[in-house]
């Protein structure tokens, strides 16, 4: 299990890599109060702390690297809170080293037709106070049917979230199923807490895309071009879906997307390098390769240019011609 230390004696290659010389006065810090608070744990138990994650609440991050990690937590995905718990203390200490003011949102996602927790969210926090939001998560396991309530999630992100001082931050929304195309009112109404109507979660998904680099990272095992691809390419785009090769390394996905964009890639392989086989590294490296963020603006008129166009594209103001 990571720590919040500066500590790679259980690494792989022990001592071979170290974490951004400017923010070791923070990581001790951090490490100061986990060894205050005692071993890490995270053990089963019978249900989420409903006062720390309840989805009615609205959340605010002031920060300018404010990201959102999003968790379906039904059937096989069940495991993988536990796996990101496991890997947080590595998640915060190298995203903030690139970029010392992150903030992390996380979500765990259900089935609102079935589950009874099917949307979990926590605040925005940093540090060692994410040990606590994480735990207060609860991996349900549910679902009833194939589609998840992805866009129950959603809708939630796109009105009870601010991020003012963000540009287009980072979601990352790990899952294997379709979403359901339709958000009953009453679901809203029931854990959202809002008046609505019946929505297309495929449309509130486009309106979320206009805010946020989202990207859905796929748990091994679908077919690539299946429905599940095709519907996750309308909501976010076709070029932020990214079929993973190992479960396992999603955080690594994740930290790798993040640090790519931010100009730090080199850094983060490094830093892998001290944990994985070589093998690991080219793999996640090549399946990063083949996909490319989308583009959110017309470059010669700075249009918007809407989540689901691809290849031959023609700008309706300017009328240049991109190829995406």
């Amino acid at each position: 299990m990571y720590s919040w230390d500066d500590d790679t004696s259980d690494w792989a290659k022990p001592g071979s890599y170290a974490f951004a010389p400017a923010a070791a006065p923070m990581r001790a810090a951090e490490a100061a109060r986990a060894a205050a608070a005692g071993p890490r744990t995270y053990a089963d138990k019978g249900g989420p702390d409903a006062q720390l994650v309840d989805p009615k609440k609205h959340i605010e991050s002031r920060s300018k690297n404010p990201i959102v990690v999003a968790v379906d937590v039904t059937g096989s995905m069940q495991r993988w809170p536990f796996e990101i718990f496991d890997r947080l203390p590595l998640l915060y200490n190298t995203l903030s080293g690139y970029r010392g003011d992150v903030e992390i949102s996380f979500a765990a996602i259900g089935d609102a037709g079935c589950d009874r927790w099917p949307l979990q969210v926590t605040d925005f926090s940093k540090g060692f106070s994410l040990e606590g939001q994480v735990k207060a998560l609860y991996g349900e396991g549910g679902g009833g049917d194939l589609p998840e309530s992805y866009g129950l999630f959603a809708l939630w992100a796109d009105t009870h979230v601010k991020t003012p001082n963000a540009d287009h931050p980072f979601m990352i929304v790990f899952g294997d199923a379709p979403m359901h195309e339709t958000i009953p009112a009453g679901q809203v109404g029931h854990f959202l807490g809002d008046a609505a109507q019946d929505m297309d979660a495929v449309t509130v998904w486009n309106r979320l895309a206009a805010k946020w680099n989202i990207w859905f990272l796929r748990r091994p095992g679908g077919a690539r071009g299946d429905a599940t691809d095709a519907q996750w390419g309308r909501a976010i785009g076709p070029q932020q879906v990214v079929h993973m090769d190992d479960e396992l390394r999603a955080v690594d996905y994740a930290m790798g997307l993040i640090a790519r964009s931010w100009g730090h890639f080199g850094d983060f392989k490094e830093n892998m390098a001290a944990r994985q086989d070589p093998t690991k590294i080219k793999q996640l490296e090549d399946r990063l390769g083949e996909v490319k963020p989308r583009v959110l603006a017309c470059p010669s008129c700075t249009a918007p240019i809407p989540v689901t166009a691809v290849g031959r594209f023609t700008c309706g103001y300017c009328h240049s011609t991109l190829q995406l």
